[in-house]
Formats: structure tokens, C-alpha cells, sequence
């Protein structure tokens, strides 16, 4: 079983998370300003690379927090996690938790 180290609660296993899709996206300030065609691009294009990737995690059945973590998609290891708001370069620096 796969590990996931919260950043609030430590290592825990991956049945207690749930994946919140892809991290360091902005909502765009005036949703209504944008076209539909924006809107959509906003809502469902991702860019799913393969190799590393900035991702945000919710545990649910522990503190229920988001989290972000980079993951290698190729080998599905989680290189390290960190809390919401931090700066991905500055994470993607520091040793799992």
C-alpha cells in the first residue's frame, strides 16, 4: 500500500486521501467575463505530463484538508507534499514529511 505523507497529520495510507486534480491553477477572477469556450478551457484542459507533476490532495478520513504534492507519473511516487499557498519550486526542493 502506498503511503501519503499529510503535512498536517504525517505518513497515512492512500485510502484515506482523494486526488483534487492538478495544483497551482487560478480561478479566474470574473468567471462570467470569460467565453464559454475560456470557461471551458478553465474547467477541464489539464496539462498531464508525464514524469513530475504538481498535484492537490484532500484527506478526507484524517484532518480533511487540501494539500499539494509532486508525483512522478511514470512511477507513481510521491517525491513530496506541502501545504496549499506555498510555492511549487520551493516544494518540489524539500524531502517528504
Amino acid at each position: 500500500m502506498l503511503l501519503i505523507a499529510c503535512p498536517y497529520c504525517g505518513p497515512r495510507p492512500e485510502l484515506e486521501f482523494a486526488y483534487a486534480g492538478e495544483a497551482h491553477i487560478a480561478r479566474p477572477i470574473d468567471p462570467m467575463a470569460l467565453s464559454d469556450e475560456e470557461w471551458a478551457r478553465f474547467l477541464y484542459i489539464r496539462s498531464n505530463p508525464r514524469g513530475r507533476h504538481a498535484e492537490r490532495w484532500r484527506h478526507l478520513n484524517g484532518c480533511g484538508r487540501f494539500f499539494n504534492a509532486c508525483r512522478d507519473t511514470v512511477t507513481d511516487k510521491i517525491e513530496t507534499t506541502y501545504p496549499i499557498g506555498e510555492a511549487a519550486l520551493n516544494a518540489q526542493s524539500k524531502v517528504s514529511r
